[in-house]
């Protein structure tokens, strides 16, 4: 079945899909995006990451490309069309087409608006879960502003790049101080020697990871010990356990950093009860 891909008001497949050569999404990265989890054919807290979206438009200047609703019927049709039970759904707004220049084109320029849609393999992601993954530290060389979601991402490919020719999956940022800020495409966690979840703080050096923000509620719920703070690397290196937090992978425990085996070696309880527990605590929309 081919894809499909909305484009601007039009359901087409994802190989006529096309924007012109002068958006600023292609020109400037002058855009900001969100990636929903699919379960079940439906989004997943969906809410949030439209409030998280709203923000990302609004510190950009950027006007919203159609009603929350009405990008909502957009979301489940893209889903509909690809017959995505489980996946994710993607959606990108970039300030539009305009001649070439760096100031902000006239206000009535028209956002652009691309969603898509694909499966993921749930089967094969559960098995890396049981299993952990590796992750890597490379230094956090993005700009000041990495609580927008934007298109913008240079940094964070680079940073991948280097975890996959290391044979890890995910790459962790490192700040002038030896502090974990975040994955290059997540949020990271570690478990203390004394059992508390310790994850960075919000503000404008990390994103505000809705997988994140759902995890403190299940950890708040069941009592863990928990503190928002930054964590060295030194300090992973002696962790109890680690993992990630993101949308396309919900948790996934951390067995190895730099080569370095986290605690036993294998995934830990806090974080695979997580991952087991993650959408009780979700919102699934209808």
């Amino acid at each position: 079945m081919s894809r499909i891909a909305y484009v601007n008001g039009r359901y087409l497949p994802r190989n006529e899909a096309e924007v012109p050569v002068e958006d600023r999404g292609y020109q400037f990265a002058d855009g900001v995006y969100e990636v929903c989890e699919v379960r079940g054919g439906r989004p997943v807290d969906e809410r949030r990451h439209m409030a998280r979206l709203d923000r990302s438009l609004g510190e950009l200047r950027i006007a919203r490309p159609m009603s929350q609703a009405a990008l909502a019927v957009v979301l489940r049709e893209t889903i509909r069309r690809n017959r995505v039970r489980d996946g994710i759904v993607y959606v990108q707004v970039t300030r539009g087409v305009a001649r070439r220049d760096f100031p902000f084109p006239s206000a009535d320029t028209r956002p652009t608006l691309v969603v898509t849609a694909r499966s993921s393999p749930v089967e094969q992601l559960e098995d890396v879960a049981a299993q952990g993954i590796a992750v890597v530290t490379v230094p956090d060389i993005r700009w000041k502003r990495v609580d927008i979601k934007s298109v913008s991402l240079l940094p964070n490919v680079l940073a991948k790049q280097a975890a996959r020719e290391q044979g890890a999956r995910e790459a962790w940022l490192v700040d002038t101080q030896g502090r974990v800020t975040e994955g290059a495409s997540s949020n990271a966690w570690i478990v203390s020697r004394d059992g508390k979840l310790i994850t960075h703080p919000i503000g404008q050096d990390i994103l505000s990871g809705i997988t994140r923000s759902v995890v403190i509620d299940a950890v708040k719920a069941q009592g863990i010990p928990f503190e928002e703070r930054a964590f060295t690397v030194e300090e992973a290196y002696s962790a109890r356990e680690a993992f990630i937090t993101s949308a396309s992978q919900t948790v996934l425990p951390v067995v190895t950093i730099n080569g370095r085996p986290v605690g036993n070696g294998a995934p830990g309880l806090i974080a695979t009860g997580l991952r087991r527990d993650y959408h009780r605590y979700a919102e699934i929309s209808e």
